[in-house]
């Protein structure tokens, strides 16, 4: 993991310990809150910036970097959903990116209809929570943590951004399954080939709605 340092609020930084290669983020106690409002944008950004890092599977069992003790799987609710997370009792906790996105408030979890959609253009998808492949045909959650299926939210990310930014910003149109899978197969494509062009292997049938609703979101907080 590497050290990145963030706004605090009221004065100050925050320094978070992140791994982009397997896309997840250390909070040492209380860091979570202590983070300031533009210091999650900043994180945002950043998350966005390393989309295309080459992943690594989580280890099994994870433990906590401070003490070296087991992590325990722990889930909370939030207005957007559940998102899960893995803490140590004593030192903090770690969470992946897609699941502090949840915490946050800028991703929402796919309703039955819109899932029935994504299934007949897309099969399988990575889970927001693990990065294991879900079969959605079959599937409403990940199998192996259970997350729920969720995806970047426009106007999620449109309020966030005006509530730290002071500014109105135009409103988005809810997320179209049709749209999100387009952009998905097209991401796909274009990762396929930067990973052949560099002599690795991606799995190219796979989906990610969370990376690639970043993208199509970011796009539209650009403007």
């Amino acid at each position: 993991m590497s050290a990145h340092r963030f706004p605090r609020k009221l004065n100050g930084d925050v320094e978070l310990d992140l791994c982009f290669a397997c896309q997840g983020i250390w909070f040492d106690e209380y860091e979570s809150l202590r983070l300031a409002p533009a210091g999650v944008i900043e994180l945002f950004k950043l998350i966005h910036e390393h989309r295309d890092d080459q992943r690594l599977p989580l280890a099994s069992p994870l433990r906590c970097p401070r003490c070296d003790e087991r992590l325990i799987h722990s889930q909370d609710r939030v207005k957007s959903g559940l998102f899960n997370y893995l803490r140590c009792g004593q030192h903090g906790r770690f969470i992946t990116f897609a699941q502090f996105m949840i915490e946050k408030g800028f991703v929402r979890q796919l309703s039955g209809a819109e899932i029935n959609e994504l299934k007949v253009r897309i099969g399988v998808v990575r889970c927001t929570g693990c990065g294991a492949a879900v079969d959605i045909r079959k599937e409403s959650a990940c199998s192996h943590c259970r997350a729920p299926i969720a995806i970047l939210d426009p106007q999620a990310v449109e309020r966030a951004l005006a509530g730290y930014h002071q500014v109105a910003l135009k409103q988005a149109a809810p997320p179209d399954p049709a749209l999100l899978a387009e952009t998905i197969l097209s991401s796909e494509r274009e990762r396929s080939r930067r990973q052949r062009e560099r002599g690795t292997v991606l799995d190219a049938d796979i989906g990610d709605l969370l990376l690639d609703g970043v993208s199509m979101v970011w796009n539209l907080v650009r403007r």
